[in-house]
């Protein structure tokens, strides 16, 4: 059987990795080509084109490469048809996976469909499902609420469990080492994390930045930790000199990736509390069970669209997914300094606020598969199914 798989930026690259570690357990004499990152190379693949060139976000950023995107559309169209494959499965990116899948099944109707990671049409814009539905088969989901949305559009879908799920979790032994580490006493350390993209950033860190300097006044014996995103890291960094409690900055481009992420974990795991932007980053701080509070802004137009678009009534994952509305978050107009920094004061000072969001995070946890078979094993089951059209040992 052979497989043609399309991941266009990092997110979708370590997904790609892990179903295709699932795919070599499964069934190694599958064979893989198509487009991914470093991740998919060590497991074997070649990819078709650079990742990088795929990766484009924003209008402002897309404008300029458009007719370039249009072209590598056309042409992985075109490979996926001369491979003809079992199935083309696109993972994430759906600007650039969907569009090739279109052409690709108005070609050919007999190469099965699969797209990996189901568009959040429980929050906005829920049209998009029953247009993916015109070429697209089959939908793996990662969050647990998600099938039912795909299979009213007309899809199967399997929920196949978030990747933070397979992420380690620092022991308390090395949580206990990191505040060792950078002469964190058994005063109050909390992580804060401003976001990875510029825009964000500059939006934050105005808000950030006072609600420390509040949270110090109350609590002097305070201690910051940031890990740092490499995009942002001398923006931050200014930032920070700033702010009270003689922040620590975990910098990715000064060490190699992985011990910053597992210095990035053991700081998660030995905070009391976080400070964070909106994002998956909030299941990242679950995973190692650490109290947070939400701050997002937005541009004024983003914000007057959101508002008449969105259809929940919070973009926190481990309030959806708990089904509580434990980790406060401020958004928009409600993202001031004040309320943040009396929302971080609650979890440090209050023991039922900082109970009530562990049980939430470990709730959450547990309903995005952790105990399970390792996402990338329960995706490459289900896409092993749905390209032969039978069952696939379990």
């Amino acid at each position: 059987m052979k497989l043609y798989l399309i991941a266009g930026e990092p997110s979708g690259d370590r997904l790609g990795g892990a179903l295709m570690a699932g795919l070599r357990e499964l069934s190694p004499a599958v064979q893989v080509v198509g487009i991914g990152g470093p991740r998919m190379a060590e497991q074997g693949l070649s990819s078709r084109v650079p990742i990088d060139e795929l990766t484009v976000m924003g209008l402002a950023e897309i404008l300029p490469k458009y007719r370039s995107l249009m072209r590598h559309i056309d042409n992985t169209a075109q490979d996926v048809l001369h491979e003809a494959p079992a199935a083309l499965v696109t993972i994430d990116l759906p600007e650039f996976g969907l569009r090739v899948a279109s052409r690709v099944r108005a070609a050919n109707p007999g190469i099965r469909t699969i797209h990996y990671v189901a568009p959040s049409v429980w929050a906005w814009r829920p049209g998009r499902a029953a247009k993916m539905a015109r070429h697209i088969d089959h939908v793996l989901a990662l969050l647990p609420f998600e099938p039912p949305w795909m299979t009213a559009a007309g899809m199967g879908c399997d929920f196949v469990g978030h990747p933070v799920v397979a992420e380690p979790v620092a022991t308390p032994a090395d949580a206990a080492a990191f505040r060792a580490a950078h002469g964190i006493d058994g005063g109050p350390m909390v992580v804060v994390l401003p976001g990875s993209r510029v825009g964000e950033v500059r939006r934050l860190l105005p808000v950030f930045g006072p609600a420390l300097q509040a949270l110090a006044a109350r609590h002097p014996g305070l201690r910051v930790v940031v890990p740092l995103a490499a995009p942002v890291a001398d923006t931050v960094t200014a930032a920070a000199r700033d702010w009270p409690g003689r922040p620590v900055l975990l910098d990715p481009r000064h060490q190699p990736p992985e011990v910053t992420e597992t210095a990035k974990r053991a700081a998660f795991a030995g905070a009391d509390a976080a400070l964070a932007a909106s994002g998956t980053v909030s299941l990242e701080l679950a995973a190692q069970g650490c109290p947070t509070v939400v701050a997002y802004d937005f541009a004024p137009l983003t914000w007057f669209l959101m508002k008449r678009m969105v259809r929940v009534d919070t973009v926190t994952l481990v309030n959806l997914v708990s089904e509580t509305r434990t980790v406060p978050e401020y958004l928009g107009p409600d993202c001031r300094p004040g309320p943040v920094a009396d929302a971080l004061c609650r979890l440090l000072t209050d023991p039922a606020a900082h109970a009530a969001q562990k049980a939430a995070m470990a709730t959450t946890m547990q309903r995005l598969g952790q105990g399970d078979d390792h996402p990338g094993l329960r995706a490459a089951r289900a896409v092993l199914r749905v390209a032969s059209g039978g069952q696939v040992p379990r």
